[in-house]
């Protein structure tokens, strides 16, 4: 069993490492599409990436209910390092959480089970944070929307393969819809709900 004291630290300076993490989070999401790193360091419990500690540590907090996947949710050092560094209470019913994380991207739950939000609280819907292989290798994604001038090329590795078809789901929801942040090790890439994704094939 791990004790509180070999759990793995959160940020050294809380206050500028959450700043720095916020910013490349924020503008991540205003390019979306755009490589952003993570500079901050934290301790990474079990699968958890270190780009994903750190958005944990920057924007979970005790109104931030949260839906772990199976390979998140089965490591007791996740659960402790999350209640103890963040205090975001872990739901079973994913159509609730503010956050989702996602570690096994081959298992991810259809979309329709997290939150959607409404078309008064469209803010009100999840936000997966999905680990993926890489985000500077693999197939090449064409993505064209807000925040992006005319078209930007992602080249991505990640699970499941079908991630972008099944974000289509947005151009029906909007404003409605479900947001994306993908982490691979420091590295991470926005897909908000606006943007639109072509596939591209391999590359």
């Amino acid at each position: 069993m791990t004790t509180i004291a070999e759990l793995p630290p959160g940020f050294a300076d809380k206050v500028l490492s959450a700043q720095s993490t916020f910013r490349s989070v924020m503008d991540a999401m205003a390019r979306p599409g755009s490589v952003q790193r993570i500079v901050p360091a934290a301790g990474t419990p079990g699968p958890m990436m270190r780009g994903t500690a750190a958005i944990a540590l920057t924007l979970f907090d005790h109104d931030t209910p949260l839906w772990l996947d199976a390979r998140m949710s089965e490591s007791s050092d996740v659960l402790k390092w999350l209640k103890f560094h963040t205090g975001a209470p872990v739901i079973q019913d994913p159509s609730v959480a503010s956050f989702a994380l996602i570690a096994d991207g081959a298992a991810l739950p259809s979309l329709e089970r997290f939150a959607l939000g409404s078309n008064e609280y469209p803010d009100r819907a999840t936000t997966l944070v999905l680990q993926v292989e890489s985000l500077n290798a693999g197939r090449a994604f064409e993505l064209r929307g807000p925040g992006i001038d005319g078209v930007t090329i992602l080249h991505a590795s990640v699970r499941p393969t079908d991630l972008f078809e099944r974000l289509r789901i947005n151009e029906a929801l909007f404003p409605r819809g479900i947001d994306v942040v993908l982490v691979a090790d420091d590295a991470v890439v926005a897909i908000p709900r606006t943007t639109r994704v072509v596939n591209k094939g391999s590359q």
